[in-house]
């Protein structure tokens, strides 16, 4: 589990294509500083396995699911990406639960700066329309934003100074391809209303009361 909140810019230093997969290498000073085989590392929001770490980089392997469920295979040495440690039960929680599963991936179709901030358009997949609204929670390549405004095709965010520079968001152009990652409680409630258990469990409560 993540919060969204970005540690590191990390290098892409190894890329090895694998049959049905990818073996990514990745320099990150600070989240590999504790890391060990087995833990989990957010590359730009999806959850990788540490395979091994040296000199300040981890290794990790990434199936072939993944590498069509997300923007991870356009990557390739010399690429930036956002780094996160997995979230201990101690820390604060400063953006929102993410749990570092890709839902699908989508472009950047519009980046305007602004004086203090730059607003980003990014288009939005059909079948992630419905989990995604106004003042709602998002992850764009691993980084937990709050959507400023949402329509059918696309959803804008707000990016101040420090997201920019601490984030590949800041690095972004049009057309380039982002990770997203929807509010995992919106497709929870959308199942259960859909089984109509979430109806049922209304029944019982006025029931009780």
């Amino acid at each position: 589990m993540f919060t969204g909140i970005v540690e590191e810019l990390g290098e892409v230093v190894g890329w090895a294509d694998l049959p049905d997969a990818a073996r990514l290498t990745v320099l990150g000073p600070l989240v590999t500083s504790d890391a060990a085989t087995g833990d989990s590392i957010a590359v730009n929001g999806v959850c990788l396995t540490v395979v091994e770490t040296t000199g300040g980089s981890f290794t990790a392997d990434v199936m072939r699911e993944t590498l069509v469920r997300s923007a991870l295979g356009s990557l390739s040495v010399g690429s930036r990406v956002n780094l996160e440690r997995a979230v201990r039960v101690q820390d604060r929680l400063g953006g929102h639960l993410v749990q570092g599963h890709v839902d699908g991936s989508a472009q950047v179709i519009g980046v305007d700066p602004g004086e203090h901030w730059t607003v980003v358009t990014v288009s939005l997949p059909a079948d992630l329309g419905r989990y995604v609204v106004e003042k709602g929670s998002i992850t764009v390549d691993g980084v937990s934003l709050t959507v400023s405004a949402v329509d059918h095709t696309s959803f804008q965010v707000s990016l101040i100074p420090t997201t920019l520079e601490r984030t590949t968001l800041g690095r972004k152009a049009v057309g380039d391809p982002v990770n997203l990652e929807v509010d995992i409680t919106a497709k929870y409630v959308e199942k259960l209303l859909a089984s109509g258990a979430g109806l049922a469990a209304v029944d019982r409560t006025r029931e009780g009361s």
